[in-house]
C-alpha cells in the first residue's frame, strides 16, 4: 500500500503520471472522446458522472507539475463552471492555461502519452496537461543560470524570487 493514502491509488495512472517527462502530454477526457486506437487508454468510467473530469484532474494535480494547460475555447463562455474550476486549481502553479479549438482537443489525443478516460458527460470536458518542471531543484546548483522563462515559473510557484 502507497504511503500516502490521498495519492493516486490506481496503479496504471500511478505509473502514467510517473512517466510523464518535461512536456509529455497527458489528456484527462469525457466520456466521448475519440480515444485513438493505438493511445495508452487508461479507464476509469465507471457510471455515468463517474468519476468526474474534475476529481480526476485534482488527484493528478497533487502530483503532477503542469507547464500548460488546454482545453476548448468553447468553455469559458458555454462551460464557466468549468472554466472556473480550471483556473482555481491550476492558479499559482506556474502553468499557462490556453484554449484552443474545440477540433485541435481532439488531435491532442494522437501524441499523448497517456489518455485518461473518465465517466465525465460534462460539454467540452476534455484537458491536456503538459508536463513541465518545478525550477527549484533543476536550477538550485552553484554556477547554474536560471533561464527567465525558468524564474517567472518559480515565482509564481513559490511567490518568491530564486
Amino acid at each position: 500500500m502507497k504511503r500516502d493514502p490521498d495519492s493516486i491509488l490506481n496503479a496504471e495512472l500511478s505509473h502514467a503520471v510517473a512517466s510523464m517527462g518535461h512536456t509529455d502530454h497527458l489528456m484527462v477526457v469525457d466520456a466521448g472522446f475519440p480515444i485513438p486506437a493505438d493511445a495508452w487508454r487508461i479507464d476509469l468510467a465507471l457510471t455515468r458522472g463517474v468519476p468526474e473530469v474534475a476529481t480526476v484532474l485534482e488527484a493528478i494535480h497533487d502530483e503532477l507539475i503542469p507547464e500548460r494547460v488546454v482545453y476548448a475555447d468553447d468553455v469559458p463562455e458555454m462551460n464557466p463552471d468549468f472554466d472556473s474550476f480550471l483556473r482555481d486549481l491550476y492558479d499559482g502553479s506556474g502553468a499557462d492555461l490556453e484554449t484552443v479549438p474545440h477540433e485541435e482537443i481532439l488531435d491532442h489525443g494522437e501524441g499523448a502519452k497517456a489518455v485518461v478516460r473518465t465517466g465525465e458527460f460534462l460539454p467540452w470536458g476534455n484537458v491536456v496537461l503538459q508536463c513541465g518542471t518545478d525550477p527549484k531543484p533543476w536550477f538550485d546548483g552553484e554556477n547554474v543560470a536560471m533561464p527567465e522563462a525558468y524564474r517567472e515559473r518559480y515565482e509564481e510557484m513559490y511567490g518568491e524570487s530564486p
